[in-house]
């Protein structure tokens, strides 16, 4: 090899030129030996994973009741991941009745405590994982490890400390987060956060209120924000205090939560946050609107037919629209308003819900002919107006 090498330097730069070429064929067989190699390997490892995995789901109802001992399968480094990943596929899939044994198995063969130990000293990925395999646990011996992941100095411990707590599911859960996230210097995002508390909250939402009444600021329209995807009418009039918050996004909240509730109150609270200031609250006032059963609000909904944002607009017609045991009397109405964007609104939701025939017909027999006059004009005016813009798309459309 030394004698090819110095008939190599002989050739001057041709042979610098000759050398790199064999260096780099050189490294490409070893990186192609590598790969090789490695493929070989992976498929032999999960070759011999999938053999193991077929041998523990035959024997699963004994390595779930306990007769075949958790030493025959623990301390195998592969038979011990496939069981852990089976237990915790199946708490997360299984009914509440059948989470005792799950939870049982993984407490007697030392996997929980060996999660939470991994938890507390580990650091990086490793930890990361245990944090996310100890929610994934719902176990309640799992909640102080996650909470302590919250104070980790790293940004990704504690985004994997919330997911955790939030895939728990547990109310217990919620309380280490909102000690934290009412300070103000909690940092993690937004969105995994409302997640975990949407997910901890979801049985009892009464335990965000007492929260929200010492936050201000941008803590305090998360929190409410969770409160309006979770409210019920067990919250009774707690919820009025946010409809009259001084930051829109709560009212917006409010708003929302009211349309869950379907309490007497609800109505008149709805009436006050349809007529606020920003359009995005008086848009959640008319959805939530909607959604409650109560003959009152419709006239609440024909002044948002008249609103000045089109997006409330439209929302108030999808919602008189739907309300088919009045829409004769409902036409009637918008046609009084005079208004045209409210009554163009309107007739395009009837069209949409296909409930225009029926008021057509309903017509036929009846002494309205103003109404069915204007139905009729604005139908005709709308799908003139369709056909235009067709027209002039395809011209454009023509002269590229």
């Amino acid at each position: 090899m030394g004698s090819v090498f110095k008939e190599i330097a002989k050739l001057g730069a041709a042979g610098f030129v000759l050398e790199a070429i064999l260096v780099s064929l050189l490294g490409i067989l070893l990186l192609v030996g590598f790969i090789v190699l490695r493929r070989w390997y992976r498929a032999r490892y999960f070759h011999r994973r999938n053999q193991r995995t077929v041998a523990l789901r035959s024997q699963w109802d004994d390595i779930l009741c306990g007769k075949i001992p958790a030493k025959d399968w623990r301390f195998n480094a592969l038979d011990c991941d496939i069981v852990e990943s089976i237990l915790l596929d199946s708490i997360e899939m299984s009914p509440a009745d059948q989470l005792p044994a799950l939870l049982d198995c993984l407490r007697v063969s030392g996997l929980l405590d060996m999660r939470i130990y991994e938890a507390r000293t580990s650091r990086g990925l490793k930890q990361r994982t245990a944090l996310l395999a100890l929610g994934r646990t719902r176990a309640m011996e799992a909640i102080p490890a996650l909470a302590a992941g919250l104070d980790s100095r790293l940004r990704e411990t504690r985004i994997a400390a919330v997911r955790g707590l939030g895939r728990t599911a547990r109310m217990e859960a919620a309380i280490p987060i909102l000690d934290r996230v009412i300070t103000g210097q909690f940092d993690a995002p937004e969105r995994s956060l409302k997640n975990a508390l949407v997910n901890c909250c979801r049985s009892h939402p009464e335990i965000l209120v007492n929260y929200v009444e010492h936050t201000q600021g941008p803590v305090r329209e998360l929190l409410a924000r969770v409160l309006g995807e979770l409210a019920s009418p067990e919250l009774g009039e707690e919820l009025l205090v946010l409809a009259s918050d001084v930051l829109p996004e709560v009212r917006a909240s409010a708003a929302r939560a009211l349309g869950n509730t379907n309490a007497s109150y609800a109505l008149p609270a709805l009436h006050s946050l349809a007529a606020d200031p920003e359009w995005f609250v008086r848009l959640r006032a008319v959805v939530a609107l909607g959604q409650i059963e109560n003959i009152g609000k419709i006239s609440i909904l024909l002044r948002s037919l008249c609103d000045a944002n089109r997006h409330v607009r439209q929302r108030a017609a999808w919602a008189l629209a739907r309300m088919e045991p009045q829409l004769d009397q409902i036409l009637e109405d918008v046609i009084a308003t005079k208004d045209d964007y409210a009554l163009q609104a309107f007739i395009s939701e009837l069209e949409r819900s296909g409930a225009i025939a029926n008021i057509v017909s309903g017509f036929a027999h009846s002494d309205h002919h103003s109404a069915e006059t204007a139905l009729m004009e604005v139908v005709t005016e709308a799908r003139k107006r369709v056909e235009l813009t067709g027209k002039a798309v395809a011209a454009v459309a023509g002269a590229h």
